[in-house]
């Protein structure tokens, strides 16, 4: 089969000349393409297609991609969104953002968007650590792992975001990982295609923090991890290092902007 370079056709995706922020190593380079690639994939319309983001290396994605774009406040990107649906739900509207940023102080935002199924597809970069600040414990962080605020080890247990969503009412819920390209891009562009709030949890590494102080300061090693530690979906983890990659969860609900607009031409006609 001949090689196709598709590096060229995602670069037209992209604001010219616009440097990224993340380090060497970093595995956020490696989703971003495989999100460009599921846009690609399913050819949707730049000028139909919003991306917004909060505050963190994650949300700097924004910066780099020629779409409509908002760049928020910090945990605020979901209730940005939110406006951008309800307002225009013609629009493709997609949520790029860390875990310490959906999660922290964007936690109630994200149990609530579940909990509405608003059509918007929220992929996490999930690197289990606060990377753009300095290196703190996040809400995904493992227990153990040493972080600047926790040097003798994090004692409390890691939020499960998958879950977390599941619980709240989102009708497609996935992980992926930087290390399992393909299934990231997969699992992203069924995530689009759903009707309802969706979201895509994507393992990703910080080697500058997470990494240097936990010896996986190399980002092939973090991608390592990764391989070794994700089974199927179908598989039960064996230890709480392991965890499952895949969709999690599909399910059909009424969409939140679908009921508003019917409450609108029913009171017309009432009216």
């Amino acid at each position: 089969m001949r090689y196709v370079d598709t590096g060229s056709m995602l670069e037209s995706y992209m604001r010219p000349k616009l440097p990224h922020i993340w380090c060497p190593g970093c595995s956020h380079g490696i989703i971003t393409k495989a999100l460009l690639k599921a846009v690609m994939d399913l050819q949707l319309d730049p000028d139909q297609t919003v991306f917004v983001s909060g505050i963190g290396c994650a949300s700097r994605t924004n910066v780099i991609l020629d779409f409509g774009t908002m760049h928020t406040t910090h945990g605020r990107a979901l209730a940005f969104a939110t406006g951008v649906k309800i307002a225009r739900p013609d629009l493709k509207v997609i949520v790029v953002t860390g875990d310490g940023d959906a999660a922290a102080i964007g936690g109630n935002h994200l149990i609530h968007a579940a909990r509405r199924n608003i059509d918007l597809t929220l992929i996490v970069y999930q690197n289990g650590i606060y990377g753009m600040t300095g290196g703190q414990f996040g809400p995904t962080t493992h227990s153990g792992d040493i972080t600047t605020t926790s040097p003798f080890g994090h004692l409390e247990r890691p939020f499960d975001l998958a879950q977390v969503t599941i619980g709240a009412g989102a009708t497609f819920v996935a992980r992926s990982t930087a290390y399992h390209f393909d299934l990231t891009t997969h699992v992203i562009k069924q995530a689009i295609m759903n009707h309802g709030f969706s979201c895509v949890e994507i393992i990703s590494s910080c080697p500058t923090y997470q990494g240097r102080l936990n010896h996986r300061e190399a980002g092939f090693d973090a991608l390592k991890w990764m391989e070794s530690h994700a089974i199927p979906s179908e598989q039960t983890p064996t230890n709480q290092d392991e965890f499952p990659i895949g969709v999690l969860h599909q399910s059909v609900a009424p969409e939140w902007t679908d009921t508003y607009r019917q409450l609108q031409e029913s009171s017309i006609k009432g009216g």
